[in-house]
């Protein structure tokens, strides 16, 4: 359910939506275009709402500059000898006579000319396809080792979280982060599995992540400085 928008400001933070659902925690989102989406229960009370904002008021703050200090680059040129990261590898990408399917991947990527202009959908595509399949043999590995129970797995379209858990124990990760390392995938998906154990992000959901994924720390720090790059 989403509240009609109103107007709150907090230390400068102005919520520019708040979505109430059946989720238990309350979660902060930083849009591309800086504006602020809050995600709380259904009957949180909104001096909750007021103060969990204003403790995340540094990290609201450094998101903000963050996305400013992305520099915007050129549309993505699907041409000869284009460069497309998959599994934290990039790859290089020929233009070949007509084949089907259009796009194929061994050991790099070629696409046929005629669907140069179709060149986003296509690789968009190929992505989703590819993040179910990497993401969902990681999540069942990560479930049966260390007994998670999640509901299922979907692949979303979402730009600036790459992942989530649902109330319901639904898994949801972003398709871009099929671009990242392997490690860096199975540290996403141990944190979202953990949030099955702990709904927040206090210190005992942190044990569970370190319990699993000893060296999380650093692939944090790699999604942290390399995330802008996981994209078309």
């Amino acid at each position: 359910m989403i509240s009609r928008l109103f107007k709150l400001n907090i230390m400068h933070n102005q919520i520019n939506k708040l979505i109430r659902s059946r989720r238990r925690t309350i979660a902060l989102i930083v849009e591309h275009d800086g504006t602020l989406t809050v995600r709380a229960p259904m009957h949180a009370p909104h001096a909750l709402i007021q103060q969990f904002i204003q403790e995340k008021t540094d990290w609201i703050t450094r998101t903000r500059e963050k996305l400013k200090s992305i520099v915007e680059v050129s549309a993505r040129q699907y041409t000869n000898d284009g460069n497309f990261l998959f599994l934290g590898t990039s790859y290089d990408l020929k233009l070949v006579k007509p084949q089907r399917p259009s796009l194929q991947f061994d050991n790099g990527f070629t696409l046929s000319h005629t669907a140069q202009k179709r060149g986003e959908s296509i690789f968009t595509r190929w992505y989703k396809e590819r993040a179910f399949e990497v993401i969902s043999e990681r999540v069942a590995q990560y479930a049966r080792q260390y007994d998670f129970t999640p509901k299922q797995v979907k692949i979303t379209s979402a730009k600036t979280r790459w992942g989530s858990c649902s109330p319901n124990g639904t898994l949801n990760f972003t398709w871009r982060l099929v671009m990242a390392p392997l490690n860096v995938i199975d540290y996403v998906v141990v944190h979202e599995l953990a949030h099955l154990r702990v709904k927040d992000h206090s210190r005992k959901f942190w044990n569970v992540v370190e319990a699993i994924d000893p060296e999380y720390k650093e692939q944090r720090k790699w999604l942290r400085e390399n995330g802008e790059k996981l994209n078309l």
